[in-house]
């Protein structure tokens, strides 16, 4: 019983192997060619070991060559060869086609068919980027903010995939002879390598094209110009940059009309002394890019001016206080340097416990603990690279004995004012008294009498009682004092008369 099962099974076996066999013998053998190149087909169903009396190839069934034994190898687009293979030479695309190998003697369990199929390109593929401007490493730049179309086609056999890719990241891809893409605005991220790929789906081959595009754009700010002090003070260093843009830009320094430098560069400097500059010049750093539209230009620029140090000239202290002296400089460009100097020779003060200095909006000098030997002239000394200016402070140094007598005096002087004031407000309340004005010029007399009208004064809302008032001028002697006043006392008497 088990050994006609297993006889049963063999059989089962070896039918469905023979089954499966024969349907792969049925189904024809592909082999894919290029087009333009040499392709051979095998002749699957010779004889082994045998010699092929006449060997005929059928495409589509109808014999397409032949080749008996005796006849040499023949060269044509279709020969036969020694081994009954049919070789093609120069594919074209109407050799597309399924063959069959026919050979005398043949082996007919061993016979199969063949299925050519040609493959053409991709070829002809072409690239666009618009609109662009190409440099003349035919590298493309646009202006930032355009917008881009991106344009790409092929040719392939039979059919074809297109792909654009943006530094290997896939931007569109389709199965069509022309892929399109567009960017809209673009920036400076969109900044790269543009490749497409064209990709023959029967083949594999694949063709691909790539191209750089540039944006160029200029910095939205202005360029920056500064200035560094250089190693003496009639030199400075002039610098300017501008970052932030793509690519470089053209920078220029114009001294009033006059150009100094020019570059291609993100930073420019120029060193500058003390014979080229003046004061209300103006200096200029212009940052342009001739690639992109009118419009993009930029500057920044300085007027310059020398330095003008203002402060107090006089500065009064008391010996043993501390006293401060201060100037201030806001009117130098470039910014000067500011110094304090004493005595003629001009020694620039150094800080120390009895010199404090200090930098501000006011640039001050503390002398701790005054005495006589800091009496003297200080100099608050500015320079920068179009001249030096000095403001002179002089300091007095007064002692506590001094400041007494200083003292004593003002007072006395507001007792003096004091008592004038109070004299003359006596004297105006004497209405009745001639009003006599005596100006005294030598010791030699001479006297004059001369009537002068008089300021008519109001007291209690009624009128004056006199309306002429005698001036003399004479000359008094100090040894005849008392006789030039009783001449004065009849003088008055006689030419001073009260009106009717």
């Amino acid at each position: 019983m088990v050994s006609v099962f297993g006889l049963v099974f063999l059989h089962f076996c070896l039918s469905h192997h023979a089954a499966v066999a024969a349907e792969e013998r049925e189904r024809p053998l592909v082999i894919i060619g290029e087009k333009g190149t040499n392709v051979l087909l095998p002749c699957f169903s010779r004889l082994a070991n045998s010699t092929l009396l006449v060997t005929r190839w059928k495409k589509s069934g109808e014999i397409a060559a032949t080749r008996e034994s005796a006849h040499p190898l023949s060269t044509g687009h279709l020969s036969i060869q020694d081994d009954g293979s049919l070789k093609i030479t120069g594919l074209m695309l109407l050799d597309e086609d399924e063959y069959e190998c026919d050979p005398v003697p043949k082996n007919d369990s061993l016979s199969q068919k063949i299925l050519l199929q040609v493959a053409d390109g991709p070829t002809n593929m072409a690239i666009k980027i618009e609109p662009a401007t190409a440099l003349l490493n035919r590298t493309l730049f646009v202006q930032k903010g355009t917008n881009i179309s991106f344009n790409c086609s092929s040719q392939s056999y039979p059919s074809q995939n297109l792909t654009w890719y943006f530094e290997d990241v896939s931007r569109a891809f389709d199965t069509v002879p022309l892929l399109h893409f567009e960017i809209s605005n673009v920036n400076a991220a969109d900044q790269g390598n543009y490749t497409c790929k064209a990709h023959n789906l029967l083949s594999n081959r694949t063709v691909t094209r790539s191209q750089e595009l540039l944006v160029y754009y200029a910095p939205e700010r202005h360029p920056d110009c500064k200035w560094e002090q250089a190693s003496q003070p009639d030199l400075m260093h002039f610098s300017c940059s501008w970052y932030g843009g793509y690519p470089s830009p053209n920078l220029q320094v114009f001294l009033g009309s006059d150009m100094l430098a020019s570059n291609v560069s993100e930073t420019l400097t120029v060193t500058l002394n003390r014979t080229m500059l003046h004061d209300d010049q103006n200096i200029t750093c212009l940052g342009r890019y001739s690639e992109l539209q009118p419009g993009h230009e930029k500057s920044c620029s300085f007027t310059l001016n020398s330095p003008y140090p203002m402060g107090m000239p006089l500065v009064a202290a008391l010996e043993g206080s501390d006293v401060t002296l201060s100037c201030s400089e806001y009117k130098s460009l470039p910014p000067a340097k500011t110094v304090w100097q004493r005595g003629k020779s001009q020694e620039v003060i150094v800080p120390s416990s009895k010199y404090i200095l200090a930098q501000g909006p006011e640039f001050t000098l503390t002398i701790v603990n005054v005495t006589k030997d800091d009496e003297g002239v200080f100099f608050c000394w500015s320079e920068n690279v179009l001249a030096a200016k000095e403001l002179e402070v002089y300091l007095t140094v007064r002692s506590s004995a001094d400041n007494s007598g200083a003292v004593v005096g003002v007072f006395i002087s507001v007792l003096i004012v004091v008592a004038g004031i109070t004299v003359g407000f006596l004297a105006g309340l004497e209405d009745d008294r001639t009003d006599v004005m005596s100006l005294v010029e030598s010791e030699e007399e001479d006297v004059f009498h001369d009537a002068v009208p008089r300021l008519t004064p109001v007291s209690n809302g009624h009128g004056p009682t006199r309306t002429t008032t005698l001036v003399e001028i004479h000359r008094i002697q100090s040894s005849d004092h008392e006789d030039n006043v009783n001449d004065t006392d009849q003088a008055d008497q006689e030419q001073v008369k009260p009106e009717e």
